[in-house]
């Protein structure tokens, strides 16, 4: 579906908007390696987790250069731009926005910094306290104006944490790390560095995923798995929650700045991860195949053949299959290279029937009873122009088989639903939704076969968005949402403008290559192909 943001979404329609991924990060640690070009590859490996911007920062143990825009990361960066990228650390992210709407301002990764050094942040997952953040922002500047990213108006959690960790100037980064880190709460990846240290960072819970990897020549930390085998990099261990870690050239060091309490995001396992991610020792594939085991056992029903939406409902479909012993086929055909267009399609086009994205295979459908497997329903809407398309195509009955739980309850912890007054199953039965998405029958996985499909134990994974019980307790105000910061007064320095004048004894030399300087004079801008991502808004 084309958005008016000229990107399409996970469904077929227009209006429809299905669950949108959390953020990718991703950081290296290797003197002599194209830093920048391995964290290129590790975000396009993470593409999914977020296509609404993409950014790099590197540090060449002088001085830390950024360069972020808008768009997917094939679109954000050429050789050109990485070329003006150099150093020995990098840290990336490719972002999906939870917290903050979607503009330049808020692309990361974000910059902080005082005379004594500088920090570049990425992070996946959203906090649940930024307010009181934002009000502990206003103490450590009494008297001072915020300047930084805040200043050229980010209205993330994550400019909010950047600030805090470049505070105090009398604190090195890692000290203000392991004072700051135990101040948040909600869901975090972080991925962060100043001109000599990579750092990784994970919540006490868990939530969202982080993986440690090793390459030849250095260490490399990524969002899941499968970017550091991108790389070339080999898996040692996953980020333990709670932990902090640190990598430099005296080697790698391990702090535990929270007592782990696991409460992993179910839904990684559901939709959200790569197939081929591994986490906490469960291949996703492996899991989603069980999930359409289950689902066969839970809702077995007479038909011709088991399909899959493609591509998150295909191995469920194929669980399915072998479970029921139903014949596994191909009833959509997809779009590969269905990901961004900026031409709409007029109401005249969409009357007729336009699908960027999936067709059904016809003549495999004619005159067969179908098993249709997805992975959730948000609204309904994706659901019933699949079951109409396939009716069309010849389908005599279609029977509809999801796996995971009906969603009922947004998440605060770095995914993006509908609101809960959208989600279909809010007011309505399992009959009722049958009936709304035109289906002859109805059935979704229970959640304890999705939980036992995963191979984790319940009591150490996050469902709240099926069970509306949340591990993290919400704030009590209500003082929490997307744009919760954009509609709170704060003082800033000169609102979005970039070139803001420093007084001499506020000004830090942080790079001796061409570019813009934010606020603290860190540097913000790259010489030759990097530039031009400052003459975006």
């Amino acid at each position: 579906m084309a958005r008016s943001d000229g990107r399409l979404s996970h469904d077929l329609i227009p209006g429809e908007k299905g669950p949108q991924d959390a953020c990718g990060v991703f950081g290296v640690w290797a003197p002599g390696e194209e830093v920048a070009k391995l964290t290129y590859f590790g975000l396009y490996a993470l593409q999914h987790r977020g296509q609404e911007s993409a950014g790099i920062a590197t540090s060449d143990g002088r001085s830390i250069l950024v360069y972020k825009d808008m768009g997917l990361v094939s679109q954000v960066f050429d050789e050109s731009s990485l070329g003006s990228l150099r150093g020995h650390i990098a840290i990336g992210h490719t972002r999906y926005s939870t917290t903050g709407g979607s503009t330049w301002e808020n692309a990361q990764p974000t910059l902080g910094g005082h005379a004594g050094g500088t920090v570049a942040l990425a992070h996946n997952g959203n906090l649940i306290n930024t307010v009181e953040l934002r009000e502990m922002v206003d103490s450590e500047h009494a008297g001072r104006t915020v300047r930084g990213e805040i200043a050229r108006g980010n209205t993330s959690d994550t400019a909010l944490v950047t600030t805090l960790l470049a505070a105090d100037e009398d604190k090195s980064l890692e000290e203000a790390a392991l004072d700051v880190l135990p101040n948040l709460e909600g869901a975090f990846c972080f991925v962060f560095m100043d001109e000599h240290t990579l750092y990784a960072a994970r919540d006490p819970y868990g939530v969202r995923p982080l993986a440690l990897g090793r390459l030849e020549r250095g260490w490399v930390v990524a969002s899941e798995t499968a970017a550091l085998q991108t790389v070339g990099a080999s898996v040692v261990r996953e980020v333990e929650p709670g932990e902090l870690i640190a990598i430099d050239e005296n080697g790698l060091r391990s702090y535990k700045f929270a007592e782990p309490k696991r409460k992993g995001c179910v839904f990684e396992y559901v939709y959200l991860a790569r197939p081929d991610a591994v986490i906490s020792g469960r291949v996703v594939h492996e899991a989603r195949v069980e999930m359409g085991r289950q689902l066969a056992r839970e809702h077995p029903v007479e038909a011709d053949m088991v399909i899959g939406v493609p591509e998150s409902g295909v191995p469920a479909a194929t669980g399915y299959a072998q479970e029921s012993g139903i014949l596994f086929g191909q009833g959509f055909v997809k779009n590969a290279y269905v990901g961004r267009t900026f031409i709409q399609p007029s109401q005249t086009l969409r009357q007729l029937g336009i699908r960027l994205k999936l067709n059904p295979l016809e003549h495999s459908i004619r005159g067969k009873r179908i098993v249709v497997i997805d992975d959730s329903i948000v609204r309904g809407n994706t659901q019933r122009a699949q079951i109409r398309m396939l009716r069309e195509a010849g389908a005599t009955e279609v029977h509809v088989r999801i796996s995971s739980p009906p969603v009922q309850w947004p998440c605060f912890y770095g995914i993006d639903f509908a609101t809960r007054a959208e989600l279909i199953a809010t007011g309505l039965g399992v009959e009722e939704i049958r009936a709304s998405i035109g289906a002859d029958s109805l059935g979704y996985i229970s959640t304890e076969g999705m939980i036992a499909a995963t191979n984790q134990p319940p009591s150490q994974l996050c469902a709240a968005c099926f069970t509306g019980e949340y591990p993290i307790e919400l704030p009590e105000d209500g003082r929490i949402g997307k744009h919760v910061l954009e509609t709170l007064p704060i003082e800033i320095a000169s609102g979005h403008d970039r070139s803001i004048t420093l007084a001499p004894e506020d000004r830090v030399d942080r790079s001796s290559r061409s570019g813009g300087s934010d606020a603290e004079g860190v540097g913000t801008g790259v010489s030759g192909g990097g530039s031009g991502a400052l003459d975006h808004p």
